[in-house]
């Protein structure tokens, strides 16, 4: 039984550890690796469809869609799914905006996305998905059609913080840029698929319909399912780190702790799934699957955190031979997060909110215990901040 344990606990460490240090072996890897460049869009403008998705709140609706109107861009149609909404106050005198609210409530964002697609006023080349919190770059199309003439069907862009009004939306958005360096960066200058993170992104309209139209897809997820559909294809996700929205961060503990609930339901739901991935892909040599099939069994990070500090305190008295390993694996993280800060060009407020990182983490320790009940107690997020592109782009000028 001691045998067993001590196997068990070896291993256990041994895989966190490896968790904190695959990022930094996968940046060396990218070190050498000779980087992907976007092509110049063509001169035809391809037709989009831009969904835009609301679920009982309809408050930030005027502003993404006016974002979207600013575009450098023409050719798109936005489709404004108002589930559960009351609409009496969204009137856009724009043709190319058209609201819809449908007669059931369908509490889910693909039923709310193919609600959108079966009522196309015209046949649309790609489709864009939006949340109702976030906010358009004037280039976002321009940006995407790069990716899309270089022969990809599937694009995510950057969820840039719409707010660091606190320092849970700040530590919200450090987290954001870790997994952003990791999860896309990272990854597709790797070779394989940038992480998908639920808006901000776009296919061709008949991949997307291909992947989902046949699933029923219930609670949060659904860019999981996606994705793993686009990698049980073959496919892979470009990252257009050119192509930005503006995104709400959380911004009070109780709205951290719901949506934190519903993202560790996700992941216990999907984890297994990842690992079936990842032995697929070593199988079949296909280094796409085997990677995004680890990203996909990767625990939450402050459970890693919680792991590691856990064992360190049990190797100081036991297993001191171990505290080598930890060292690295610690300063591996450390590495790839300010690198991932410094890159994605973290404002100080950020940094001075590091400071709050135990009780972020302890937050999350307690959406832990409400993970499994996460669908029925946070159908909807609540937004608290209203801004638009004009206040942004007032922000970033010098």
């Amino acid at each position: 039984m001691t045998r067993l344990f001590l196997i068990l606990f070896f291993t256990v460490q041994v895989l966190v550890a490896a968790s904190l240090m695959f990022p930094f072996l996968l940046y060396l890897f990218n070190f050498f690796r000779k980087k992907f460049r976007a092509g110049i869009a063509a001169s035809s403008d391809p037709d989009y469809a831009v969904i835009v998705t609301a679920y009982q709140q309809t408050g930030l609706i005027p502003a993404v869609v006016d974002s979207i109107l600013k575009s450098n861009y023409q050719n798109y149609m936005v489709y404004v799914v108002a589930d559960a909404c009351d609409i009496s106050g969204l009137n856009f005198s724009d043709e190319r905006v058209v609201v819809l609210r449908p007669e059931e409530t369908l509490s889910s964002n693909t039923r709310s996305h193919f609600y959108a697609i079966r009522n196309f006023k015209r046949a649309h080349e790609y489709l864009t998905i939006i949340d109702s919190d976030n906010l358009v770059e004037p280039d976002y199309f321009n940006e995407l059609n790069k990716y899309f003439l270089n022969g990809f069907i599937a694009v995510q862009g950057v969820r840039k913080a719409k707010n660091l009004n606190t320092s849970y939306a700040c530590l919200d958005e450090a987290g954001d840029m870790y997994y952003r360096f990791i999860d896309r960066k990272l990854l597709f200058e790797s070779g394989s698929s940038a992480s998908l993170a639920g808006s901000g992104m776009a296919f061709t309209t008949a991949f997307y319909r291909e992947c989902l139209e046949l699933l029923n897809i219930e609670g949060a997820g659904f860019d999981k399912v996606l994705q793993m559909e686009i990698l049980n294809r073959g496919m892979r996700i470009a990252f257009a780190e050119t192509a930005v929205v503006y995104d709400e961060k959380t911004s009070k503990s109780d709205q951290l702790v719901n949506q934190r609930a519903r993202w560790i339901n996700t992941w216990f739901k999907y984890a297994g799934k990842g690992i079936v991935l990842a032995i697929r892909g070593l199988a079949n040599l296909n280094w796409n699957q085997f990677l995004c099939g680890l990203v996909f069994s990767r625990p939450p990070l402050f459970i890693v955190a919680a792991l590691t500090m856990l064992s360190i305190i049990i190797d100081f008295f036991i297993f001191p031979e171990f505290l080598l390993l930890w060292l690295a694996a610690v300063l591996c993280f450390l590495f790839i997060f300010f690198k991932a800060l410094s890159y994605f060009k973290a404002p100080r407020v950020i940094y001075t909110a590091l400071s709050r990182i135990p009780v972020f983490m302890f937050l999350q320790v307690i959406s832990l215990f409400k993970a499994k009940r996460a669908n029925q107690i946070s159908t909807a997020t609540v937004h608290y901040y209203e801004s638009n592109i004009n206040d942004l782009e007032k922000k970033d000028t010098p």
